[in-house]
């Protein structure tokens, strides 16, 4: 018998094909994502397939809208097992010419976007004692890169968040899990990569960053293979706290456990191609 799985930020990406090949294994869906046109686009695509779903079109950060949202999926399926807080921006620049204001919006979205939809359906699990909360994290939030400080300050505080619930909540039965991509081959960093403006301290190595990243992602995971493990994880009995879908997450953060920090940062600025 299938589960019922909440997923947000499921239009594109890793998400999407989560959601398909979890549709295609009997699974009922529940998820949402501002990308009206390609949530539209989702809905056929698991109408095709068949089984139960529940799409919407929706803002992480209207929390009422999300309460709305998860009444109407008990309503419909009486039950959620799992909920995979995919929902997420980037966000790229040298911290001293960031715009602050503008940094407000992903820590909006990363950090209480995640909290807002663990918040909602925790109850439900709790009275059930039993389900699974998981977080899509990243390398960055235990590996800090350089230009994507605000970025890498809501991984930690995702790292942190989980690990402070699972406390709480794990003498009711629920289970909590993180997900730490590094690079998957998405539009998602190219969304967020800007030069700093000539005649900036930081232009030339972060062009270096951005043409690295950009070499690197041709080459890295794709969705599909992504979405393959993070539904083992989904699936799993007793997922690990920490699970990654690609070799450079896996790499890092093994050194990141092993070495001495001035060797990781060696590693890290000549692997980057930012080195002074």
């Amino acid at each position: 018998m299938g589960e019922v799985i909440v997923i947000t930020g499921l239009a594109q990406g890793m998400g999407k094909e989560v959601a398909k090949m979890l549709a295609a294994s009997g699974d009922s869906i529940a998820g949402f994502d501002v990308d009206e046109q390609n949530i539209d686009v989702l809905r056929k695509e698991l109408d095709a397939i068949g089984g139960n779903h529940y799409l919407d079109v929706l803002d992480i950060t209207n929390r009422k809208g999300v309460l709305a949202f998860r009444d109407a999926v008990l309503d419909k399926f009486g039950k959620v097992d799992t909920v995979l807080s995919n929902v997420g921006i980037g966000f790229f620049g040298p911290f001293e010419e960031v715009d602050l204001e503008a940094a407000k919006k992903c820590f909006e979205i990363n950090v209480l976007g995640a909290s807002t939809i663990f918040q909602a359906f925790i109850p439900s699990m709790r009275e059930n004692m039993g389900g699974k909360l998981i977080a899509m994290s990243s390398l960055v939030g235990q590996v800090p890169f350089p230009f994507e400080s605000i970025y890498t300050a809501t991984k930690f505080a995702i790292e942190g968040l989980v690990q402070s619930i699972l406390y709480e909540v794990s003498p009711f039965g629920i289970k909590m899990a993180i997900i730490q991509p590094a690079q998957v081959s998405t539009d998602f960093a190219a969304k967020i990569h800007h030069l700093p403006p000539e005649g900036s301290p930081y232009r030339e190595r972060a062009k270096r960053f951005i043409d690295r990243d950009n070499k690197l992602i041709k080459d890295a995971t794709t969705p599909s293979d992504a979405a393959i493990k993070i539904i083992k994880v989904l699936k799993a009995d007793s997922p690990k706290l920490h699970n990654q879908v690609d070799f450079m997450s896996t790499f890092f953060l093994f050194l990141n456990r092993n070495l001495p920090k001035s060797v990781r940062d060696k590693i890290l600025l000549n692997h980057m191609d930012i080195k002074v």
